[in-house]
């Protein structure tokens, strides 16, 4: 059996924008993602890289714009396919269900901003296509929201309510440490 597909969504330099985005949690993603992506490498296992490429005139991640680019730590090197989204999920307007078919991926591990929107939706949508799905809980962040009546919720709850609704149902749930050690 194939060794599962690790996918990077949205690891893009306009997540750093917190006067766009607000309050975030986690603030060590990062570094579990580069120790993720890290590990994968080593190993030979497959890397997929999704942008989100959005179509807001306003977003700090518009194609054009310096917060559309890749993080440093999570550049694509040769033979790292790389789809562009411009949907919350990776599945829409891309070929990544045929191509993660055609190469015999059955496993998805996930990690990325945010856990309310593209990995959610992303993770959603994988398990209802028959694969079966990780989230990496400490390699995710998401930002504080504000309710419809004013009430903030707290980037914490945000992450930690999202992770909670997709476990068991929709993907496991591991941190970068029981995923591939400390």
């Amino acid at each position: 059996m194939p060794h599962p597909t690790l996918l990077l969504i949205d690891w893009q330099r306009g997540f750093r924008d917190l006067g766009h985005w607000g309050q975030r949690n986690n603030p060590g993603a990062e570094a579990n993602v580069a120790r993720l992506l890290a590990h994968w490498r080593k190993t030979g296992a497959p890397v997929v890289h999704v942008r989100h490429d959005s179509t807001e005139a306003r977003s700090p991640l518009r194609p054009g714009q310096p917060g559309n680019a890749f993080e440093d730590f999570a550049q694509p090197q040769p033979g790292e396919p790389v789809y562009a989204k411009r949907v919350n999920s990776a599945f829409i307007g891309t070929t990544l269900e045929r191509d993660l078919r055609a190469g015999g991926a059955r496993e998805l591990v996930f990690c990325g901003p945010t856990t309310d929107h593209c990995v959610n939706t992303t993770v959603r949508m994988a398990a209802n296509l028959g694969f079966a799905a990780t989230i990496v809980s400490d390699a995710c962040f998401a930002f504080a929201k504000r309710t419809p009546d004013g009430r903030v919720i707290t980037a914490e709850d945000v992450h930690d309510t999202h992770l909670a609704s997709l476990s068991g149902e929709f993907a496991a749930v591991h941190s970068t440490d029981s995923l591939i050690g400390g």
